[in-house]
């Protein structure tokens, strides 16, 4: 398995549009067994996104699809900058 948690800064006062834009352009990724987003209880405007996939290249395949494709458009503009990534190797859990 692969998995990813990643921040992302939205522009001020942007964070609940961000949100509904990432969870709305995540519907159907293949071998994406967790997508979480989720608000920063100490900045307003930051979003923490925590994904489990069956695969790497499943990750990246996601990221060509027309609907992931269509949120990050969507999305640019509420987008002030990202902080940390990290990358994971998940070995199970609850509804994994």
């Amino acid at each position: 398995m692969y998995g990813l948690i990643g921040k992302i800064k939205a522009t001020k006062g942007q964070r609940d549009i961000l949100i509904t834009i990432l969870l709305n352009g995540v519907n159907e990724m293949p071998g994406c067994l967790s997508y979480v987003v989720a608000q920063d209880p100490t900045d307003e405007d930051a979003i923490w996104i925590t994904e489990v996939w069956d695969s790497q290249e499943s990750h990246r395949a996601s990221l060509t699809l027309p609907s992931v494709q269509q949120a990050i458009a969507r999305g640019r503009s509420f987008i002030a900058g990202f902080g940390e990534r990290f990358e994971t190797r998940p070995v199970g859990g609850h509804g994994i």
